[in-house]
């Protein structure tokens, strides 16, 4: 098991870091949003291009427009304090004579969460959309019956870090390993941290659990599951069927939970001629590795349009499913 005595190392390590982050403009925009009782729910990528190419929507008219749609504005229309702290933190530019935020600002409840313009067409690309709702949900729900015993947590690929938050809030005595290669999403995750007031969560570098050592009593993770015919490392999960970094999830979980420890996973899968083979594959690698593990179906169709592409020509839909996986106390006896 992970040793408490280190906790308070890890820990005031991480508070000299979220005091600088309290200093980033983006948090004194972040705060200055909250302070106007922002809020705005992201739909899919296909959903804001419908919605702003409705006539009228060309330009924003509020700030649901200008941080959520993400649609050109006048400097009229912004508040003075926002329109300071988009420039403090170098996060507006000039598009055909408007202005424009180069960053998105979505809710989860009263959190805030930053992330990337619309469209995500850049590799490093921070996305947020309806699966972290799904994901962050799935995690709410699983938390209260585990919460008090964590003490290390990692969230894997975490983004714009509201899975890592999510686990924060719910476990504040643990420390939570926010884990990407992405250096925007690292710093965002910082961020948006700060905004929920955590301080228990370290935003670190790391190739899936390659960069960080020691084991985790939760491992979390809403990884990349489509196939991105660009491969950009936000979108592109691996393999014939977008599978491939789920089940390297799953083998890093088997190798890095500490007896007792638990995987949370929130992937989707392609359904081929009504087989899924994620699922096949990843409860046989678990259950070769001793874990005791659960697979359901959360959603029966998500990402529709993405069935035209030519690597789901065979593909009968794409499911959003959860996967939890438990490293019994004792080691299994195999028959």
């Amino acid at each position: 098991m992970f040793l408490t005595s280190s906790i308070p190392h890890v820990a005031a390590g991480n508070a000299a870091h979220c005091a600088s982050t309290l200093t980033h403009p983006l948090y004194a925009l972040g705060q200055v949003l909250r302070q106007h009782r922002y809020r705005f729910v992201t739909p899919t990528p296909a959903t804001i291009a419908r919605v702003n190419e409705r006539p009228g929507n060309e330009q924003a008219r509020d700030l649901a427009g200008i941080f959520g749609w993400n649609r050109p504005f006048s400097a009229e229309i912004a508040p003075a304090p926002v329109l300071d702290a988009l420039r403090a933190a170098d996060a507006v530019e000039q598009v055909d004579g408007k202005l424009r935020s180069k960053l998105r600002v979505s809710s989860i409840g009263e959190q805030l969460y930053f992330h990337s313009a619309y469209p995500t067409t850049p590799d490093d690309a921070v996305f947020f959309g309806p699966d972290t709702y799904r994901f962050v949900r799935q995690l709410q729900l699983a938390l209260p019956s585990m919460g008090a015993a964590l003490q290390r947590c990692a969230d894997i690929g975490c983004g714009s870090g509201a899975g890592a938050i999510a686990l924060a809030l719910a476990c504040p005595n643990a420390v939570i390993h926010a884990l990407d290669i992405n250096a925007a999403a690292l710093k965002l995750t910082s961020v948006n941290a700060a905004l929920a007031g955590v301080a228990n969560v370290i935003a670190e570098y790391s190739d899936l659990l390659h960069n960080v050592g020691g084991e985790f009593d939760l491992i979390v993770a809403n990884p990349p599951f489509l196939v991105d015919r660009d491969e950009r490392a936000y979108r592109h999960g691996g393999g014939p069927l977008g599978g491939a970094l789920s089940l390297a999830i799953v083998d890093a979980a088997i190798e890095r939970l500490t007896p007792g420890g638990t995987l949370l996973l929130y992937t989707a899968s392609a359904i081929v001629d009504g087989v899924d083979a994620l699922r096949d594959e990843a409860l046989a690698r678990l259950q070769n590795g001793g874990l005791v593990a659960s697979y359901e179906e959360l959603d029966p169709d998500i990402f529709g349009e993405e069935l035209e592409e030519p690597a789901y020509a065979r593909t009968d839909r794409i499911a959003a499913v959860w996967l939890k996986a438990t490293k019994p106390m004792t080691p299994r006896v195999q028959p």
